[in-house]
């Protein structure tokens, strides 16, 4: 019989067990703080712009709510389209150029969307909106190399001990910089404009373009993949030697052979999360006209603080997650996460309340640091050696998916139950009915994922698994 653990030592191996995993983050690479570092100003920067485009199109290109969140669509859904294509890129160049080439895209596109309105005229398929288009297509190509970039990075720049953790990290500090926009764009667009509050991301794009190149040395990157590469097994070394010695010709059958779409297991597991997935995708298509129309006071007149709230909550929330379940199963931890993510929806039926927003707000991300970190954890670490980019984009296809469909109604369910106060004709608010039918629709994935549960746990891939 064993002998009984004294309660003080449980106290402290609980607490040993929550902070050895940030102990063991605090002592990687100069080259991994430079890549969390650029990624924290690209999410500022990134829902900083997303945050405000809708209003961006109806005040200076002149569309409508549903044109207007087309173009939402066509920017968040153009992204993951594009990691499809270009998340191999950085198999093929490496990190720190791929990190380089993409902020400059973003850069030049960024400039464009903030200079278009005052370079033509308004309207649908006016100058000034194609102008703005060219602009969201420079950040789509540059974002969907960035994206599978920094998670390739980390993949590379860990070891098997700080993984978990360095991808909830990185998670989480693309959020912190998502939250910090509800903090620096109020005052900005009051003293200024949207466009001022554009001007200011400009400049951190340039921020995080200068991070990337004089903190992300290349010799910071040799040594920190030098480092990492002798904590790793044997076998991992001699793919990788493997591969390195590949042609052209035989990397691209590599690439065709393993290509995940050929996993009927895989294709499931991404496509059941589409309909919980539209609950991200409603913090910028919904929620700022939500907020900015359905409240008053304090709420209205600081809605970015509420847009971006999601985030703040995630960086707090989610490496403290990570740590209290990093020894559970992925996929229990996906039914669990997907389920906690989708139920507070319902909470918004009830009505456009403050402690209905903030209840939404919390409980949905709880949920959400239970699973997304944990789902992209799983992509990049089944991905063959040198193949994680590509992963990383098919990972993402139904997440564009989700950006087109729920660009598509979003906009008439804003015209039809959270109509603007000059809407002609005027429309009644019912805000309840429209939460009520988006809490539906999430709900479908936790029980897709649960009645999936033994075919799924059945030669399930994932190096998570208990």
């Amino acid at each position: 019989m064993s002998e009984p653990i004294e309660e003080g030592n449980l106290f402290k191996k609980t607490l040993q067990e929550i902070t050895q995993p940030f102990n063991d983050l605090m002592h990687t690479s100069r080259a991994l703080f430079g890549l969390n570092l650029s990624y924290v100003l690209e999410g500022l920067t990134y829902f900083g712009v997303v945050g405000l485009l809708a209003i961006y199109f109806n005040n200076y290109i002149k569309l409508d709510d549903i044109k207007a969140g087309n173009m939402v669509g066509v920017l968040t859904a153009g992204i993951t389209l594009s990691m499809l294509f270009l998340g191999a890129t950085v198999d093929w160049i490496g990190v720190r150029k791929a990190m380089l080439y993409a902020l400059s895209f973003m850069l030049v596109g960024r400039i464009l969307l903030t200079i278009a309105p005052n370079l033509g005229t308004t309207g649908l398929w006016s100058s000034s909106h194609i102008l703005a288009m060219v602009g969201i297509l420079g950040i789509i190509l540059g974002y969907g190399i960035y994206q599978p970039a920094c998670y390739a990075g980390v993949k590379k720049l860990t070891t098997e001990k700080t993984a978990a953790m360095g991808y909830a990290m990185l998670y989480a500090l693309m959020n912190l910089g998502g939250f910090l926009p509800g903090l620096i764009s109020p005052p900005v667009r009051k003293a200024t404009s949207i466009l001022g509050v554009f001007w200011v991301y400009v400049a951190l794009t340039v921020l995080g373009i200068a991070t990337v190149y004089f903190i992300m040395t290349k010799k910071a990157v040799e040594k920190a993949l030098a480092d990492a590469s002798k904590e790793r097994n044997e076998s991992e070394k001699e793919d990788d030697d493997e591969l390195s010695k590949m042609t052209s010709k035989e990397k691209l059958k590599f690439y065709i052979k393993n290509f995940p779409l050929k996993d009927r297991r895989f294709l499931y597991f991404i496509f059941i999360l589409i309909p919980v997935q539209t609950l991200f995708a409603h913090n910028w298509l919904t929620i700022p006209l939500y907020t900015s129309r359905a409240f008053n006071g304090f709420v209205q007149s600081n809605f970015e603080f509420f847009v971006n709230l999601n985030p703040i909550l995630i960086f707090i929330l989610t490496p403290m997650v990570a740590a209290l379940t990093v020894k559970k199963n992925t996929y229990s931890m996906m039914i669990i996460g997907t389920f906690v993510m989708a139920v507070p929806t319902f909470i918004l039926a009830l009505g456009p309340t403050m402690p209905n927003l903030l209840a939404y707000l919390f409980i949905m991300t709880v949920g959400e640091a239970m699973w997304q970190p944990r789902f992209l954890q799983w992509v990049a670490e089944i991905a063959p050696k040198n193949m994680t980019g590509i992963y990383m984009g098919i990972g993402q296809f139904p997440w564009f998916l989700t950006k087109v469909v729920t660009s598509l109604y979003s906009g008439w369910f804003l015209m039809h139950y959270c109509p603007a106060p000059d809407q002609i004709p005027s429309v009644p608010m019912n805000t309840q009915l429209m939460w009520l039918i988006y809490g539906f629709i999430a709900i479908l994935t936790p029980i897709g994922l649960f009645l999936a549960r033994g075919w799924m746990m059945k030669g399930f891939k994932s190096k998570h698994g208990e």
